[in-house]
């Protein structure tokens, strides 16, 4: 499995905002894209922070997110939120 882990940091009076287009984004990555197995979206108690944790086949499944059209719509939306953005991959350890 590939995993991706995105931390984003909201500028203020953006958050519910973005809560609402990362969580769409979410759920469309889960129903269209067959090699997301997991899409998991946090937020820490200052409501300013957003942790992703997505879960893929393999790369090429990623790749195909990025490729996706509600991904870039997605992105494009939330583009001038974001104050910061940290990614970072992962493999998981199969047990």
């Amino acid at each position: 499995m590939f995993c991706i882990s995105v931390v984003f940091d909201i500028h203020p009076g953006h958050e519910r905002a973005f809560g609402l287009a990362v969580q769409r984004n979410a759920r469309r990555s889960l129903d269209e894209e067959p090699g997301c197995r997991v899409f998991d979206v946090c937020v820490d108690d200052s409501g300013q922070r957003f942790l992703l944790y997505e879960l893929y086949d393999d790369e090429p499944a990623f790749q195909a997110h990025l490729a996706a059209p509600h991904f870039k719509v997605f992105d494009a939306e939330v583009g001038p939120w974001v104050a910061a953005k940290s990614v970072r991959r992962w493999r998981r350890l199969d047990r």
